[in-house]
């Protein structure tokens, strides 16, 4: 029986984000050549991520000493300790795959391993600072053709395209973006590094 797409993109996303923490120990950035300009925007999700973390050590910590059943206990303590490395592992990407634009004008906007998206130069028609705070999941597209990646309940940057682009979402569907609105941390500094190609 073959394995649907959805499944092997989640493990292949899942193995992608544990290598990154090793990236991240490095204090490595994947796809960032000389000369890039590396654009972060794990601001708005970070305190939220070690929270995350330290409810799920906190509760890790009571399930092993509320469990009394030995075998039980094992399969939760190795579950609730993947859960804990995984949700770093994500952050970490996220970390070691900031946004990139590139000395010719084009730009990589990427969130952690869940999505990429490169935009060549000549797709780009404007760009400009215009912080939002949109509803919806990570990834969400309007009828019209407008893709939020949605960080932290905001966006910042808005970047309007020539031609529509065709993008992958983190399951596997293929979709098409005439518009995209992401976050950065510093959009000003990414806008302006799109402003002046070399």
């Amino acid at each position: 029986m073959a394995v649907p797409v959805a499944v092997r993109r989640l493990v292949l996303h899942q193995l992608r984000a544990l290598a990154s923490l090793a990236r991240w120990v490095r204090r490595g950035r994947y796809g960032v050549r000389l000369g890039d300009f590396a654009g972060p925007y794990t601001g708005p999700q970070t305190a939220m991520m070690y929270g995350l973390l330290f409810v799920m050590v906190i509760e890790t910590v009571g399930l092993a000493l509320l469990i009394p059943w030995p075998a039980v206990h094992r399969v939760v303590l190795v579950l609730d300790l993947y859960g804990v490395v995984l949700v770093l592992a994500l952050h970490a990407a996220c970390v070691t795959r900031p946004h990139v634009v590139r000395p010719d004008g084009s730009v990589r906007i990427r969130y952690g391993v869940l999505f990429d998206l490169a935009v060549p130069p000549e797709a780009v028609a404007s760009v400009r600072v215009d912080r939002r705070y949109p509803e919806g999941r990570l990834i969400t597209v309007s009828e019209d053709g407008v893709l939020d990646l949605i960080v932290g309940s905001q966006t910042s940057v808005t970047l309007e395209l020539n031609r529509p682009l065709t993008f992958t979402s983190p399951l596997g569907t293929t979709q098409t973006a005439r518009t995209i609105r992401f976050h950065a941390d510093d959009p000003r500094a990414l806008v302006g590094a799109l402003h002046q190609p070399a």
